[in-house]
């Protein structure tokens, strides 16, 4: 008989008791041992961070908008206007007043990536009636307009810091389901807030407003920001801008439907610059307008007011007699000697050419024609030695005037490059020829004043994707100084189109606080009989 050792008779009771907390330990060592999954589904269900990043620049952003969209303007009274101020994403800053119905002024008061719009959205009967009922208190408005501004612009900050983080914050919960990351797009969002406030503070702008830019009806009434000798005399901080534009805000709804006219400074001469009509019928009235709505003095026309200087085109230039102020002009590449002896036996018209000064509307003016005709293709049109010898000419008779006594006070001729060679002999030279405006200061301190196509460039106006704009200026000068106070470039939409704008500026040595600018220093004598200066 076998005996069975007694450390193997175990019971099976107790055997099985054994068993069962053995697999629990392994079930316990199996849940917590981590889980291994294949390579290829770990590189399909985790982004690269490069995408993550983007993911949340796009959720912040996105985020950010919609909360400034819904919750990020406040309505602030200032003065008797009931205003909205709300901040917008911009990519290139600036300020935007819209005055509805009337229009928008738009200034460059700062650069960052976000823009401060300004709603005028009514006039307060209420407050508007206890200023006509108690008109010294027309002394205090401006204070209180700036005090308004300022308590609003503070308000607004505090809203759109509360709007972006909301926004930021509630679209990161929505696509991440993760309160750490909605939090982490919400903090981002105040970051670039505050960075986008940083960079208006350093980039602000407080003279902006002397530069203003004009569309809709406003484009037809400069005198909200007062004439050339106010703004240089009284625009200093942006605050007091703003409360001055809605001060005269007021007085405008005050006036019904009718927009007051340009109040001109009494030692003010306004001169209506064009160029280039090149036949268009519809210059005319145009320039009767301005005429008639700037209250100007004396008409300036730097040529190409023809386009092949026919005979049968003569009929065209009849309407100048009518215009309602002065007509000084000269003769351009596409104007033929014909049409200058047409126009010069024209009521109103004044023709310059050969360097011959002449005085018109307490202004004294030289001009010469352009020395080329390229309709009938018998000279290279462009700069070349014909324009310098022009130029030179010009320049020569300048020279001669001053000498005798009788200085010119602004000079004319077609092409900029002519008119280059006039640096230091006149304040101011005026031209044509390119079709777009542009102004500098050459080196001898003459300021070159190149207009835009008055005539939205003829038969040329459809030659291209969008019609060429209707360009035309007003240039304020001081009767006693002959100097240029201020202009206005205006802007019409070209055929077809009813778009206006008409931006204002100022020249450096008029802005507050600018030291008074010298005259213009004359250019060295040239060495030889030839033209000097050179063609750009």
């Amino acid at each position: 008989m076998v005996r069975v050792p007694a450390a193997v008779s175990v019971p099976a009771t107790a055997l099985a008791r054994r068993c069962s907390v053995l697999g629990s330990r392994v079930r316990r060592t199996a849940r917590r041992a981590p889980r291994v999954r294949p390579v290829a589904q770990e590189l399909v269900q985790q982004p690269s961070p490069y995408t993550r990043a983007l993911g949340l620049t796009a959720v912040v952003l996105l985020g950010a908008w919609l909360g400034l969209l819904i919750v990020g303007n406040v309505r602030v009274p200032v003065g008797p206007m009931n205003t909205t101020m709300t901040l917008r994403p911009s990519l290139t800053g600036g300020t935007k007043i819209n005055v509805s119905p009337l229009g928008a002024l738009e200034l460059d008061s700062h650069v960052a990536p976000v823009r401060l719009d300004v709603n005028v959205d009514q006039l307060d009967p209420v407050r508007a009636q206890a200023l006509v009922d108690h008109p010294e208190r027309l002394s205090g408005l401006q204070d209180e307009v700036a005090h308004d501004v300022e308590h609003g612009t503070l308000d607004l900050a505090v809203r759109s810091c509360v709007a972006v983080v909301s926004g930021a914050t509630a679209l990161g919960l929505a696509v991440y389901r993760r309160p750490r990351r909605a939090l982490a797009a919400g903090g981002l969002a105040l970051t670039l807030l505050a960075a986008s406030g940083a960079t208006a503070f350093a980039t602000w702008n407080p003279d902006s407003v002397l530069e203003p830019k004009f569309s809709g009806l406003l484009s037809s009434a400069p005198s909200l920001v007062g004439n050339a000798r106010s703004i240089v005399s009284e625009f200093d901080v942006y605050q007091k801008e703003l409360a001055r534009l809605v001060t005269n805000v007021t007085k405008l709804y005050d006036v019904t439907s009718t927009l007051p006219a340009y109040e001109p400074d009494p030692s003010t001469i306004r001169v209506l610059h064009v160029s280039d009509i090149h036949l268009n019928p519809a210059s005319w009235k145009i320039v009767a307008s301005l005429v008639k709505q700037y209250d100007i003095n004396v008409i300036v026309d730097s040529g190409d007011t023809m386009d092949h200087g026919t005979a049968a085109e003569n009929g065209f230039l009849d309407p100048i007699a009518d215009l309602g102020a002065p007509y000084v002009w000269v003769r351009g590449n596409h104007d033929s000697r014909l049409t200058q002896r047409h126009l010069e036996h024209l009521k109103n018209a004044h023709v310059l050419d050969d360097g011959r000064a002449l005085t018109v509307a307490g202004l004294r003016f030289a001009g010469i024609g352009d020395p080329q005709f390229t309709p009938d293709r018998s000279t290279a049109p462009g700069g070349g030695a014909a324009e310098e010898l022009a130029g030179a000419r010009l320049a020569s008779s300048l020279r001669d005037q001053r000498a005798a006594g009788t200085p010119v006070d602004i000079a004319v001729a077609h092409e900029p490059s002519a008119a280059r060679l006039t640096d230091g002999e006149v304040p101011l030279v005026l031209a044509g020829h390119l079709h777009h405006e542009q102004t500098e200061v050459m080196k001898y301190g003459t300021r070159l004043r190149v207009e835009g196509s008055t005539g939205g460039s003829g038969l040329r106006a459809i030659e291209g994707t969008y019609p060429d704009p209707i360009e035309a200026s007003v240039l304020y000068v001081d009767r006693d100084t002959r100097r240029l106070q201020a202009w206005d470039e205006i802007k019409l939409g070209g055929l077809g189109l009813t778009t206006a704008e008409v931006s204002r500026h100022l020249p450096k040595e008029n802005h507050p606080g600018a030291p008074t600018s010298p005259p213009p220093t004359s250019p060295p004598p040239p060495l030889s009989s030839s033209p000097s200066g050179t063609t750009p």
